[in-house]
């Protein structure tokens, strides 16, 4: 697994046009793959009076998890040419949508693919590209004696803390860069903290 991953920031859209046909992108950042399935819904009802709404989109940060959606257009000329775009530019959690008007004109296989890349690429060059680190939740329980010792270490770790209870047998649930893991899990254990996996 990599220590950081390429996304973008926030959404940025693009156009390219062809023969009267106008292809409207949007690349959008997403976590999942459900997140990127109900937001191409939310398009599709939006852009109800376009031909196609095509798609790619990969998620997670070993870039594994991906699809590619030509919506009716022919096999391999529009989910296809997408994804080739996510890819060049060596992004994850990131969706891309575009949308096809249609001119009249036939554009033929070779056409629609160059249409649908460049439709992607000027989405893409639109966005803030951004380098995030991997992140690895540990959640682990410890006795209230030893808080003063595990709060040192989340001070001395760049961790965010996602929740934590003190009481009698304190819990915490922190992320770390994957970097930093192995180090913390095994400094928390010479302070005698129970890891929970």
């Amino acid at each position: 697994m990599p220590d950081t991953y390429k996304t973008i920031s926030e959404i940025s859209s693009g156009i390219y046009k062809e023969k009267g046909s106008k292809f409207i992108s949007f690349a959008i950042p997403v976590a999942t793959a459900e997140e990127a399935k109900d937001i191409v819904k939310n398009y599709r009802k939006e852009y109800y009076d376009a031909r196609h709404v095509c798609f790619a989109y990969m998620v997670g940060f070993e870039r594994d998890e991906f699809r590619a959606n030509d919506d009716g257009e022919p096999s391999g000329t529009a989910g296809r040419p997408i994804l080739g775009q996510i890819n060049s530019f060596d992004l994850t959690n990131v969706l891309i949508i575009v949308i096809r008007y249609f001119g009249g004109v036939l554009l033929g296989t070779g056409g629609l693919i160059t249409a649908y890349k460049e439709a992607a690429f000027d989405a893409l060059q639109q966005a803030e590209i951004v380098e995030k680190t991997v992140d690895i939740s540990i959640e682990f329980s410890f006795d209230y004696l030893v808080l003063n010792d595990v709060m040192k270490l989340t001070k001395t770790f760049p961790v965010d803390i996602l929740k934590q209870n003190f009481d009698t047998q304190c819990k915490m649930k922190v992320a770390v860069p994957k970097q930093f893991s192995d180090r913390l899990i095994e400094q928390l254990i010479k302070i005698d903290t129970l890891i929970v996996e």
